[in-house]
């Protein structure tokens, strides 16, 4: 194993935010500079977990990371903490400390896993890690607008704080300041739907919207024309619409199957309450 008695794992606390965004720049996504990355590590939500993932170090240089996040949700009634397996890169002659690596985040006791972006082999090897898949069907739709009366699409960040309560409130205001989610309203009546998107690239080119989150699936799918609009005038010619946030298929859509899998690890939540905010989806700007 290259290296192996030199090469050590070490939690990314706070002071290794900067070294670790300079790494991820440099090895994973050289279109976020080293700014970028590291405000992405840190989330936008306050008690966010004891780390910001994992290192391997070698000679105190790093040569690998697992960057993860942690929420506290209210599921079913019960409190749960959530940590979500994000940005995975290990440097080539370290490939072989991977599974340390990933071993070392899955050890943190009382916590339920999830991975939103596994790409190639780490599907599988989250399978062997004990994770399984979410099911769903993915939709891509062209984002041509339609009529849709009586429905207003509100962007204002103060305007959504004003016009959002409770849970839809607390989500927006958690996710106000993160670098990857845009953030909207339909208002139909007394009737509000928050929707959360990102940005998406797909074969290197930055014009799709993943739906993300929507608090009202009724109130989406019937003015999903405005939606359509407000994300082409945006620049996004499509959308990618998962049947675990919106299930609407609009008769534009096209079934997609180029999405990566989302998978978790966890006995106690059951897949249905598993969703996409307080993420690397909502944190990272590919």
């Amino acid at each position: 194993m290259p290296g192996g008695k030199d090469v050590v794992i070490r939690p990314v606390a706070d002071e290794d935010v900067g070294r670790v965004a300079d790494y991820l720049h440099r090895a994973l996504n050289p279109r976020l500079d080293v700014e970028a990355w590291a405000a992405a590590i840190v989330p936008s939500w306050v008690g966010a977990g004891p780390n910001h993932g994992f290192m391997l170090l070698l000679a105190n240089r790093v040569v690998g990371v697992n960057v993860a996040y942690y929420a506290t949700r209210e599921v079913a009634g019960e409190t749960r903490t959530f940590c979500n397996v994000a940005a995975l890169c290990v440097d080539e002659p370290h490939r072989l400390h991977t599974v340390r690596l990933i071993r070392a985040l899955l050890r943190q006791p009382g916590l339920e896993f999830t991975d939103f972006s596994p790409s190639g082999n780490v599907v599988e090897l989250d399978r062997r890690l004990g994770f399984r898949p979410l099911e769903h069907r993915t939709w891509l739709v062209a984002n041509l607008p339609t009529p849709t009366r009586g429905t207003r699409v509100v962007t204002e960040p103060d305007e959504i704080a004003r016009l959002l309560v409770g849970t839809d409130r607390q989500h927006f205001e958690d996710h106000r300041r993160a670098l990857a989610a845009h953030h909207l309203v339909l208002v139909r009546g007394a009737r509000t739907c928050y929707v959360v998107y990102r940005r998406d690239r797909r074969k290197g080119l930055p014009l799709f919207a993943t739906i993300l989150h929507v608090s009202d699936a009724g109130l989406f799918r019937s003015a999903y024309g405005a939606v359509a609009g407000h994300l082409l005038r945006r620049g996004a010619v499509a959308s990618i619409l998962e049947s675990r946030v919106a299930d609407v298929s609009p008769p534009l859509g096209r079934p997609f199957h180029q999405n990566r899998p989302k998978m978790v690890k966890s006995s106690a939540v059951d897949e249905r309450d598993v969703d996409y905010l307080y993420s690397e989806l909502t944190c990272v700007p590919w």
